[in-house]
């Protein structure tokens, strides 16, 4: 699709995109913002998911820097959730191109509703030793990362708070560590579907690039807030995802019958 975004359009497409980054690096949900954005720009929806892909990498990858640089990121499982979450988004996203991802609404409805509860009622572990993994919990973590990496490429919003839930609930870490570690699968599955999206032609880069800049601030922001004040911050901000990404699903859900 060639077409070119009105000046009025680009500012308002990196000015939501800034602020989804932010959120996203914290908590995960940033796609709730932009891709509303990109059909409010009248984008069909294929090409408003596919976009989304192309800008969304920017802000993981952004978010992964600085979460590593601060020494939150498990290195010693870095390649494999990496591994996972990308050959998981391709089968996902090759899925996308060949039917409509309004199948999964009611799915994501149900995964929310339950992340919101999960996080609610339970308090976040002091740090990722406060609890014994065993190898049945890192085996169930690493298949969900698969799962979730698929549904990433698929559709999308909600992936970033759905794999810190499974590393707090799973791996007994904190919400800090994470959200860090979060990002190595969410850049992984983000990568994955931008390239398979970008080699078909769904991806409209003049729409997709200025959002990729405002990406890069917003999830730089987002990562250091959350490495600076820490779990309640990101405790918070994933509870307020949740409820929004569960508004957000039943009103579409309504809306379509």
């Amino acid at each position: 699709m060639s077409v070119t975004p009105s000046l009025l359009d680009a500012c308002l497409l990196a000015g939501t995109t800034f602020v989804a980054g932010t959120i996203d690096a914290i908590a995960g949900g940033g796609g709730l913002v932009t891709v509303p954005a990109l059909l409010a720009v009248h984008l069909p929806p294929r090409l408003a998911l596919g976009t989304n892909k192309g800008q969304s990498a920017f802000g993981s990858g952004a978010a992964l820097v600085r979460y590593w640089r601060s020494g939150l990121v498990d290195r010693k499982r870095v390649l494999q959730v990496f591994a996972l979450a990308f050959g998981g988004s391709l089968g996902g996203a090759t899925l996308l191109l060949s039917l409509s991802p309004a199948i999964l609404r009611p799915l994501v409805l149900g995964l929310l509703v339950a992340a919101a509860v999960f996080i609610a009622v339970r308090k976040p572990p002091k740090s990722s030793a406060s609890r014994p993994v065993t190898r049945a919990r890192r085996l169930s973590a690493l298949a969900l990362t698969l799962v979730i990496g698929g549904y990433d490429g698929f559709f999308g919003p909600g992936t970033g708070t759905f794999l810190i839930v499974v590393f707090v609930g799973l791996l007994g870490e904190t919400m800090q560590r994470a959200s860090a570690n979060a990002k190595v699968a969410n850049f992984g599955s983000n990568l994955a579907a931008l390239l398979l999206f970008w080699s078909r032609g769904v991806i409209v880069w003049p729409y997709a690039l200025p959002m990729a800049l405002a990406q890069l601030g917003g999830g730089s922001l987002g990562a250091h807030l959350a490495v600076k004040v820490g779990d309640r911050l990101v405790r918070t901000v994933v509870l307020v995802v949740c409820t929004a990404l569960v508004v957000k699903i039943a009103v579409d859900l309504v809306g379509a019958r």
